[in-house]
């Protein structure tokens, strides 16, 4: 009976690697298919709705849509069992009123993230991807803002705080270059202080380097992918703009360093150019 039962088991790991490699192939690059398919759709359809109705209407209803949309692809890639999401922190945000969220940047997920669980978000992201057919119309009906020209941005991000919307900015200006190292711009430091609203710290805490700078998009990781997010100090703004941003900085550097924070795993491959570090 023990000789049988251990046949049995080896038969059904043999089975279950065998399976694993596709089943993992399917995940990721049906994922991928699936965000450029839906998304396409959304940004078409968004695009004939921009002109027909008021701005302060398809500004709201462009973000509901913004948060079903990305909600719908997280819960996809959860349910295949290997991506781990952890996002529950960013809920006691919802009923709190305008202020700059500022998370660190391991990877592309990251907006996509904190777009699932936050109704009135308004994003500053780069003018290529709000021109880029799959996001564009989508985004300019959710009244995100082109990170350029920077008066421009710094304007409209002022203007959107000030009409009681979250602003998502990432300090660093892009994705984390190199683990443990966060060099911050000081622009959302200062559209706070413009806009008289505090700047929220989120730590985003992932076991893998999978879409962070340099990752060739169609690499396959190693699975599972785990991703956490917790929320941090609420920062105000004074005067001294720059002594706010060096000390949101160190309090990052601190904060990713914590014990708590899951670990980026020892065995991922760092794929990034040396000229990126």
């Amino acid at each position: 009976m023990p000789a049988l039962l251990s046949a049995t088991s080896a038969r059904l790991n043999r089975f279950f690697i065998f399976v694993k490699f596709p089943y993992e192939c399917l995940v990721l690059y049906g994922g991928l298919l699936l965000f450029t398919v839906a998304f396409s759709a959304w940004s078409t359809v968004a695009m004939l709705i921009y002109p027909l109705v008021p701005r302060t209407v398809r500004t709201r209803f462009g973000q509901t849509m913004a948060m079903r949309m990305f909600g719908g692809y997280i819960a996809v890639l959860k349910a295949s069992g290997i991506f781990k999401f952890d996002l529950t922190a960013l809920d006691t945000l919802r009923g709190d009123g305008a202020m700059i969220i500022a998370p660190n940047h391991p990877s592309l997920l990251d907006a996509v993230m904190i777009g699932s669980r936050l109704p009135r978000i308004t994003c500053i992201m780069k003018a290529e991807i709000q021109d880029n057919f799959i996001l564009g119309g989508g985004a300019r009906l959710a009244g995100y803002i082109r990170d350029t020209p920077p008066l421009a941005m710094i304007r409209s991000a002022v203007a959107s705080l000030r009409a009681g919307n979250q602003v998502l900015m990432f300090p660093e200006g892009t994705r984390t270059r190199q683990q443990n190292r966060y060099d911050f711009k000081g622009g959302y430091a200062l559209i706070a202080k413009t806009a008289g609203v505090p700047v929220q710290t989120v730590f985003i805490e992932t076991n893998s380097l999978f879409l962070s700078k340099g990752w060739p998009l169609l690499k396959k990781p190693a699975f599972p992918l785990i991703y956490r997010v917790r929320l941090g100090h609420r920062f105000e703004v004074g005067s001294k703009v720059k002594a706010a941003v060096a000390e949101m900085e160190s309090y990052h550097h601190g904060g990713l360093a914590s014990p708590t924070a899951v670990r980026m795993s020892p065995h991922a491959p760092d794929p990034r150019p040396q000229r990126d570090r």
